[in-house]
C-alpha cells in the first residue's frame, strides 16, 4: 500500500517524503526504488496546515480550524527517512547501501511483517526476544547475546525508566541458555528477581587476600593519613596473612609498630581503631576465612552480588578484585584448552557476563579507580578470553569516555540532559541526529537499541518482566498510613494494659 512519495532532494542515506498520513518516528518504511527496495527509518515527522498558518489572533484561529477541517487537502504530512539498505541484503544479515539515490516520485510504502520479520526477530538460540518494535508492534524484537558477551553493553537511562527490568530480561534469558552472569547489584534490586538458575550472594572480602594499599580502603583509612597508611603497610606481613587468627595478628604488628617506632604511637593507636570498627561494623563483609570469594560464583547460573552494604571505598575495592580475578581465571581457561598448565583448581570454563550497576560511581570520568582500570582491561581483552562486560548508568556523562566507547551495543532510554545525550552520541556513530532528539520524548520501556546485538538500530518497547518487580518507586502515602495504623493499634493496646493495670490495683 502506497502511503507517501519521495519529493524534494534525495540522497543514498535519506530522503525526504510527503505521505498520506501523519508517519511516527521510529515506523519502518519501504522506499520502491529503481533499483529496488530500501528499508527506511522514519527520523522526523512533520504536520503543517495551509489555513492554521501565519495566525493573529484567537477568532482567526478559531475560524480557520473551521476552514480546515472542511479542507481534506489542508494537511501536509512531511518525514525525513534514513535509508537503512536494499530490503533483500537485509534480510540475509548484510548491509548494502544505494549508489544512486531514489529518484523524487518514488513511492512510499508500508512495511509488512514479512519485510521485517527476518530481520529485528531472526531464529537461532543467539537470539533472545526483549520486546516488540514500536511503531510496528506485531514484529518483535530480538537481540544477539553472542554480540553483548564479545562486544558489550550499555544500558543508558533516566531513572525510572526502566533499567532494572531490562537487566532482568537479559538475566532470565542468559538463564534460559545455561549462561553464566555476574550482576553487582548497588541497590539490592534483583535480590526476589524469579529464576530458577540464581545464586545470590553478599559480596565478601576476604583481607589476606588483599594488597596493603586495598586494605587500607576496605577498612576506611584516609588516603591522605600517610603515617597510618605506613603503619597498616608495614604491620601486613606475610605472617599475618597467612596466620590463623587474622585479626589478632594484624593487631599485634600494629600495636608493636606502635611502640617500637618513634613518632607512631598515636597513628597506630588510630589504625587500631579502625580495624576494630571495620571487624564489627562489616563483620558479614570482611572474611578472612571465606577463602576466595570468587571461587564462588557458580557457572551456568546467574549469580547476584549484593554491594549495597558496602561503602564506597569498598565496593570499588570488591569490584576490581573481582574484575581482576574473573579476568585472570577465563586467561588461564582459555590457556589450558591452548595447552598450557595452570595452577589453579577452580575457574570459569565457560564465558561470562558481567552487569555492573551505577558505573558511572565506579567507572568515572576524569578520575582513577581501580574498577575503572579493571573494567576498561576487560573491555579491552574480554574478547579474546570469553568474558563481556555491560555497564548501566543514569548518568552517561560521568562513565568514562574510553570504557563507554568500548560498549559495541547500547540500549538507551529516555535522556533529557544534553550533555548526557552528547556523551551518547560520540559513543554511538549511528545514532542519527533526529534520533538524538527522540530520546528526551521517550516513555517508560521504550529503548533505542543500537550497535552490534541488533541487525538495525530500532526503536523498541521493552517487554516487562512481571515476576519481580525491580526498580520501581516506593508508595510512600501508603508506608505512611500503615504507619499511622500501627500506632492507633500500639496506642489501644497501651490503653488496654493500663485499664487493666488499674483493674488489678
Amino acid at each position: 500500500m502506497t502511503i507517501g512519495v519521495v519529493i524534494g532532494e534525495s540522497k543514498p542515506t535519506e530522503v525526504t517524503a510527503q505521505s498520506s498520513r501523519p508517519l511516527s518516528v521510529g515506523e519502518y518504511v519501504i522506499i520502491d526504488s529503481q533499483d529496488g527496495r530500501l528499508l527506511g527509518l522514519v527520523e522526523r515527522s512533520i504536520i503543517t496546515s495551509e489555513a492554521l498558518t501565519d495566525i493573529r489572533n484567537f477568532d482567526e484561529a478559531v475560524e480557520s480550524k473551521e476552514v480546515a477541517e472542511l479542507n481534506s487537502r489542508d494537511k501536509n504530512y512531511k518525514v525525513k527517512i534514513g535509508i537503512l539498505g536494499f530490503l533483500e541484503k537485509l534480510q540475509k544479515g548484510q548491509v548494502v547501501l544505494p549508489a544512486v539515490p531514489p529518484l523524487p516520485g518514488t513511492s512510499i510504502l508500508e512495511a509488512t511483517q514479512k519485510d521485517l520479520g527476518m530481520i529485528f526477530g531472526p531464529s537461532g538460540k543467539e537470539w533472545i526476544r526483549i520486546g516488540a518494535l514500536l511503531r510496528n508492534k506485531e514484529i518483535e524484537a530480538k537481540v544477539n547475546i553472542n554480540k553483548i558477551v564479545s562486544r558489550h553493553f550499555a544500558i543508558l537511562a533516566m531513572t525510572g525508566m526502566g533499567k532494572s527490568n531490562l537487566v532482568s530480561l537479559v538475566a532470565k534469558d542468559v538463564a534460559s541458555l545455561n549462561g553464566t552472569l555476574v550482576i553487582f547489584d548497588y541497590h539490592n534490586d534483583y535480590e526476589n528477581l524469579d529464576i530458577s538458575k540464581m545464586n545470590y550472594m553478599m559480596v565478601k572480602i576476604n583481607p589476606r587476600l588483599l594488597p596493603a594499599d586495598k586494605l587500607a580502603e576496605v577498612i576506611e583509612l584516609r588516603e591522605n593519613a600517610d603515617k597510618q597508611q605506613r603503619v597498616l603497610r608495614e604491620s601486613f606481613t606475610d605472617q599475618v596473612k597467612q596466620a590463623k587468627d587474622f585479626w589478632s595478628a594484624l593487631e599485634e604488628n600494629v600495636s608493636s609498630f606502635g611502640h617500637t617506632t618513634k613518632g607512631y604511637a598515636d597513628s597506630a593507636s588510630r589504625v587500631l581503631d579502625k580495624i576494630d570498627d571495620a571487624k564489627h561494623r562489616f563483620s558479614d563483609i570482611l572474611d578472612p576465612d571465606c577463602g576466595d570469594p570468587v571461587d564462588l560464583i557458580k557457572e551456568g547460573r546467574v549469580n547476584v552480588l549484593n554491594i549495597a552494604e558496602l561503602s564506597e571505598r569498598q565496593a570499588n575495592a570488591g569490584l576490581a578484585y573481582y574484575l581482576q580475578e574473573l579476568l585472570q581465571q577465563r586467561k588461564e581457561s582459555v590457556w589450558e584448552k591452548k595447552g598450557k598448565s595452570s595452577n589453579r583448581n577452580n575457574r570459569l570454563v565457560a564465558p561470562v557476563f558481567i552487569i555492573i550497576e551505577e558505573a558511572h560511581v565506579f567507572i568515572p570520568k576524569g578520575e582513577h579507580t581501580d574498577t575503572k582500570y579493571w573494567a576498561s582491561k576487560v573491555a579491552r581483552e574480554g574478547r579474546k578470553f570469553g568474558i563481556g562486560l555491560g555497564v548501566v548508568s543514569q548518568r552517561p556523562r560521568n562513565i568514562d569516555p574510553n570504557v563507554l566507547s568500548q560498549m559495541g551495543s547500547l540500549a538507551i532510554m529516555k535522556i533529557v540532559q544534553d550533555d548526557d545525550q552528547q556523551q551518547i552520541a560520540s559513543a554511538a556513530e549511528s545514532l542519527s541526529k533526529d534520533l538524538l532528539s527522540q530520546l528526551s520524548s521517550l516513555n517508560i520501556g521504550d529503548a533505542i537499541l543500537i550497535g552490534q546485538w541488533v541487525n538495525l538500530p530500532a526503536i523498541v518497547h521493552i517487554d516487562e518482566v512481571k515476576s519481580k518487580k525491580t526498580g520501581s518507586d516506593l508508595d510512600a502515602v501508603k508506608e505512611w498510613s500503615q504507619t499511622d495504623k500501627f500506632k492507633d493499634i500500639a496506642k489501644e493496646s497501651t490503653q488496654g494494659l493500663l485499664q487493666k493495670d488499674l483493674l488489678l490495683d
